[in-house]
């Protein structure tokens, strides 16, 4: 008995497409040809293709199943791998979906972790203060980034932080010296200052290492800052 390339495809649930494409791709041996031209499929070609979409349907991929051959009937070690691989994408999904119902929940923000955007939801940040909080997300252990938001739970806009985001650029020194004393003497100051006694634990964990970190922190206030507003910072921590 053999079988056309379409009563192949038809017997094997798959498409004329599919077919042509496992002999494109070397999965699938070609045929012998009827006098007529036409391939002629035998029991080895069904069975070697419908091998092949039973192991597409698990998740190996064309590649995978060509690095196979086609003696290996149950290929433990590759079957091995897919199952580890499927187990980290159903949990990678489970976190995903915690993440969503938390967000939905909540209805905080989508741009910072959910239980970050909770605990700075009523800190009433400036739109340039919570860009930088959300590039610190990026930047920061999920430890160091929790203890930080957590200062920020109370955060107010203080007067001193008013004329800090008021600052014109061409501020006078006294003028820039008077916001950062001010800045300094912050409640909200003495709390960082309590929680990061030294500036440099901030970055001390960080995933991409403390140098990236610092430099990146330093790219974003060059931007989000005038040079009086950054003036400002450099005497706040002098």
């Amino acid at each position: 008995m053999a079988w056309s390339t379409s009563q192949l495809a038809d017997l094997a649930g798959t498409t004329l497409r599919t077919i042509r494409h496992y002999h494109d791709v070397g999965l699938l041996a070609e045929p012998e040809r009827r006098a007529n031209g036409y391939k002629s499929y035998g029991v080895p070609h069904l069975v070697r293709v419908l091998r092949i979409k039973r192991l597409t349907e698990l998740g190996l991929s064309l590649t995978q199943i060509a690095e196979l051959g086609d003696g290996d009937e149950h290929p433990r070690e590759a079957l091995r791998e897919l199952d580890a691989e499927l187990a980290a994408q159903i949990e990678r999904l489970q976190r995903i979906r915690a993440e969503l119902a938390l967000v939905r929940l909540q209805k905080v923000p989508t741009d910072l972790p959910p239980d970050v955007a909770a605990m700075i939801e009523n800190a009433n940040l400036s739109p340039r203060d919570r860009s930088f909080t959300v590039v610190l997300a990026q930047l920061l252990s999920p430890e160091t980034l929790a203890r930080y938001a957590e200062t920020l739970k109370d955060y107010s806009r203080d007067p001193a932080v008013v004329a800090f985001d008021n600052l014109p650029e061409d501020a006078d020194e006294e003028t820039r010296q008077r916001v950062a004393d001010a800045m300094r003497d912050m409640p909200y100051m003495a709390q960082i200052r309590a929680v990061f006694p030294d500036p440099a634990g901030l970055w001390s964990d960080a995933p991409r290492g403390a140098e990236h970190a610092r430099r990146t922190v330093v790219k974003v206030l060059v931007e989000l800052y005038n040079k009086a507003q950054l003036d400002v910072l450099v005497r706040m921590s002098g």
